[in-house]
């Protein structure tokens, strides 16, 4: 057999093998999302995450199986992640609504469809929060208007909740 071929092989061999693990992931977030009653939001973005790191395994697994020079490899990977280094500190409050969106998800009790009041003495917004995305919280307001808060905001400022029966992060 070719080397080339059994390299096909292997490769293969890894793709079938991580959508397995895909498929089994899924069952398994699903199953856990069901029993914990989390709202179907919270599936997609855990859905993305695992998407992501099975992406990531198969480019590095894919990357050792044809050969590819670890050398230029390290040296292409540490210089994109210096730019986006430099990139968020230009801009540090891209990275600390990041950060907020990560604490909103996983340690916050707002969520998608919950109705929030956001006490400001200057501004106070009450509404319905639609999404919350890796930067923004989008409040639907009474008069129909969408109104967009960093994620940063809302982690500093006092937030009044409606709290739900079946919200498990209570």
């Amino acid at each position: 057999m070719e080397h080339y071929q059994i390299q096909l092989l292997q490769s293969v061999a890894v793709i079938v093998s991580l959508v397995v693990v895909k498929f089994v992931l899924r069952v398994l977030v699903n199953n856990i999302m069901t029993k914990f009653h989390f709202a179907v939001e919270r599936k997609r973005i855990i859905s993305k995450i695992i998407n992501l790191l099975i992406i990531l395994v198969a480019f590095i697994l894919l990357t050792a199986i044809w050969g590819v020079d670890s050398e230029q490899m390290t040296l292409y990977i540490t210089s994109a992640l210096t730019i986006l280094g430099v990139g968020f500190f230009a801009q540090w409050s891209i990275l600390s609504n990041l950060t907020s969106s990560l604490i909103l998800f996983f340690n916050h009790p707002v969520h998608i469809g919950g109705r929030i009041k956001i006490l400001d003495k200057d501004y106070p917004i009450e509404g319905v929060v639609e999404n919350i995305s890796l930067f923004f919280m989008y409040i639907r307001t009474e008069n129909a208007g969408l109104v967009t808060i960093p994620n940063t905001v809302v982690l500093q400022k006092t937030i009044a909740f409606e709290v739900s029966e079946k919200d498990p992060g209570l």
